[in-house]
């Protein structure tokens, strides 16, 4: 073999050392490499693909994983840019402490296939987040899979074949050697699944005719880029125009009997029809949903009859796909865009009629013409009370008309921030002589208080009516996706509100219902609170002498006695440090009745009460609060009681004043309570979690997500020194609720009505 060259002569100054660094073949194969890589690649590019050279070496993990990089890497940036690489580098340098060195090979080795069959740098970036994802669920059937992408992607888009690889995943996870059949096509049911997410046709396989069809419409060229459209629905997406391309789904299947091939010219036709007539976006601020629709209808319309003016064999292509129509104010739609489609068609309504009949008379080349007679429509469906609703137009191919709109861009770094409400201190003439404004909220900008305190004929204050305390500035929390295992962060925000006052005289109506309750529990609470300094006598060691064993000692040794030698004592000081969290939960679902004409959440202010009340008398700090959520945005927090406030009339009436409402997000819920704990200095801390559910939020469907979040919720408040403890009030909570704070830590109340007596008890038990 002849010596290598040094690498200095064809290799940048800052690689000159590579070629030393690598074995021979592969040191060979990258001379052999540079020439065409310095023709496909910026000098930033380049030095992407040497850095990567080395790194996958020094891996460790062999020669055929470099010469992979060394051979794909230009060829993908030629084809998908040069960006790709810093993406792909990272991913594979990650496969290396997953996977033997031959996968990794494999992955370079077919990524040009990939790159070429998903068509867009987008794409291809998903299809590595795929391996990953397969990689991390099933690493045995990485490889197998690799082996027949070809075949693979000849028939799937890259959802297809995600939801295939999953199938077989969830199929087989355990079973290797049927793993392996699956993913190398040999087992009847991976090749039912495939023929199940085979679409019709795919892009890839149409872009150049579609590219050349458009250019023999409009005389230019036209990027064409693939959507995964089913990657995650199967209801696909419409197509769009974004970043100079037209964007369209990666696969479509036959509609209504007509070829996909002629959707997808229907929809490059009117994406560029749109392209030709628009001289600049609309003004979308101060536009409902009903108005920006009602725009793009007319638009469309407008965009058609100006490319059929000018291409009239348009017409019959677009009309094929206007055969069906929707219900309710989409059906409406449909009506109106073949009516304005087909000016020769009789109007199907007497609404069709009017707007055919307005759309002739106006201007087609003036857009404000357009606009203006899209909000007359607007205001027409308005006044005839058609419900909406999220149902779409029936016709396929037209787009999401995100091309029209432009919107103001809000830099929230420099936004303004809001002025706190100032609280100003006035005499009692400027009081008087001033207009108050009695529809001022709690957003007012300035709030009159009187420097000396006076109080109204029921009792409470003038400056209590008047003003109120600003409320806490919103708290951001990380929360737990357990699809990914990862924090989101600062995924859900906590707004404190301002209790509600209620009744005292309920609490106190409370506590003479429930005396034998409380009488009962009197002297175990009794033998719970701290004693002070108690001596321990006649002990042989101890921190001092008793006196009185001594002199009893000398006196038996003076008779001829055996003297006691027990004659030290130590003194015990008995004290309790202990502080209690009482987390409510406050859900719509607390309203539900129990009997008696009694609610869940009549029942939650009475044991509240009655564990205040046993609290306050064993001489434990605590607080009060509770939760609910309207979606992670909005987590509600209230303070009933905190732990530097006595228990008393106050607190009362701001927990008689609780109201059930919204969700329970009770993960984010326990981590703001986590925080108010850890300020307490205390020994023993305790969390008691008060539930009639599992944890539920309107933006959340998966049932397991909250639950999960609400467990690494619980863990980090272990890790903290915080003893977390729910008492539950669903009966079928078994299922979910030892998952979430394990199984000492958690009591299922089964007769509700016993919510009262139980959380007192439990209360001493956890706390003795």
């Amino acid at each position: 073999m002849q010596p290598l060259q040094p690498g200095s002569d064809i290799l940048p100054e800052d690689h000159a050392g590579l070629p030393e660094r690598l074995p021979p073949i592969v040191a060979q194969r990258l001379f052999a490499a540079v020439p065409d890589a310095r023709r496909r690649l910026s000098p930033r590019g380049l030095d992407t693909w040497l850095r990567g050279t080395d790194a996958l070496m020094q891996m460790g993990r062999g020669d055929d994983p470099v010469i992979a990089w060394i051979e794909a890497a230009p060829v993908l940036a030629r084809d998908l840019g040069e960006d790709v690489l810093t993406e792909l580098l990272p991913l594979l340098l990650g496969f290396v402490s997953r996977t033997s060195g031959a996968v990794i090979a494999r992955v370079l080795d077919t990524a040009p296939l990939a790159a070429t069959r998903l068509g867009d740098a987008g794409l291809f970036l998903s299809y590595l987040r795929f391996l990953e994802h397969l990689l991390a669920r099933a690493p045995r059937a990485l490889r197998p899979m690799l082996d027949h992408l070809p075949q693979l992607l000849d028939v799937l888009t890259l959802g297809g074949l995600r939801r295939w690889a999953d199938w077989g995943v969830d199929a087989h996870r355990t079973n290797y050697p049927e793993l392996l059949r699956y993913f190398t096509l040999e087992t009847e049911e991976s090749r039912k699944v495939v023929q199940r997410e085979r679409k019709g046709t795919l892009l890839v396989d149409l872009q150049r005719r579609l590219m050349m069809y458009l250019r023999a419409l409009w005389a230019r060229d036209f990027m064409l880029v693939p959507t995964a459209g089913d990657f995650e629905s199967r209801a696909g997406l419409r197509p769009f125009y974004e970043g100079f391309s037209l964007h369209l789904p990666d696969a479509l299947d036959d509609w209504n009997g007509e070829p996909a091939l002629d959707l997808y010219r229907a929809q490059v036709a009117h994406l560029a029809a749109h392209l030709s007539c628009l001289r600049a976006p609309i003004r979308g601020e101060g536009l409902n949903a009903l108005q920006s629709t009602c725009i793009g209808l007319i638009e469309d319309a407008r965009a058609e009859a100006l490319a059929i003016d000018r291409l009239p064999r348009l017409r019959a292509l677009w009309s094929r796909f206007h055969t069906r129509t929707g219900t309710g104010i989409a059906g409406e739609f449909d009506r109106i865009a073949r009516a304005l489609l087909r000016p020769d068609s009789p109007a199907e309504s007497e609404l069709c009629a009017w707007v055919r009949a307005q759309f002739a008379a106006i201007d087609l080349t003036n857009m404000k013409a357009s606009r203006d007679l899209g909000l007359l429509l607007a205001d027409r469906l308005r006044g005839q009370a058609y419900s909406a609703h999220k149902d779409m137009p029936c016709c396929p191919y037209r787009c999401d008309n995100r091309l029209l709109w432009e919107f103001e861009d809000l830099d929230f770094n420099n936004a303004p921030a809001l002025a706190p409400q100032l609280r100003k201190y006035v005499s009692i003439m400027e009081m008087v002589n001033e207009v108050e404004v009695e529809t001022a909220e709690e957003d007012a900008q300035e709030i009159w208080v009187q420097a000396d305190e006076l109080f109204d004929d029921d009792g409470k204050s003038f400056n209590e009516k008047e003003g109120r305390e600003p409320v806490a500035p919103p708290v951001f929390y990380d929360e737990f996706d357990h699809t990914i295992q990862m924090m989101r962060p600062a995924w859900a925000t906590v707004l404190e509100r301002r209790a509600k006052l209620g009744d005292p005289a309920g609490a106190t109506a409370i506590l003479e219902e429930n005396r034998p309750v409380m009488e009962r529990l009197r002297h175990r609470l009794d033998a719970m609170r701290p004693q002070g300094t108690q001596r321990i006598r006649k002990l042989e060691d101890g921190d001092e002498i008793d006196t009185n064993a001594a002199i009893n000692a000398a006196i038996d040794i003076r008779m001829g006695r055996q003297p006691d030698p027990r004659v030290m004592m130590r003194q015990i000081r008995k004290t309790r440090d202990t502080a209690v969290m009482v987390l409510l939960d406050l859900s719509e679902s607390t309203n539900d009745p129990v009997g008696d004409g009694k609610t869940v959440l009549d029942l939650t202010k009475s044991a509240c009460v009655l564990l205040a009340e046993a609290i306050n008398r064993v001489g434990d700090s605590f607080a009060i609060h509770g939760f609910c959520s309207d979606g992670r945005a909005q987590v509600y927090y209230e303070r009933f009681k905190d732990f530097d406030q006595p228990w008393g009339g106050l607190a009362a009436a701001r927990l008689m004043g609780a109201q059930g409402r919204l969700s329970t997000r009770m993960g984010t819920a326990i981590r703001h309570a986590t925080a108010q704990l850890r300020k307490v200095k205390s020994t023993r801390k305790l969390m008691l979690v008060l539930t009639d559910g599992s944890p539920a939020d309107i933006d959340v469907r998966d049932p397991h997500y909250l639950r999960a979040d609400t467990r690494r919720a619980v863990e980090d408040a272990l890790q903290q020194g915080i003893t977390p403890f729910c008492l539950t009030l669903d009966a079928g909570a078994d299922i979910y609720v030892q998952r979430i704070f394990g199984p000492r830590g958690v009591m299922v109340l089964d007769r509700v009505e016993r919510l009262p007596e139980r959380l007192p008890q439990l209360y001493a038990t956890l706390t003795r």
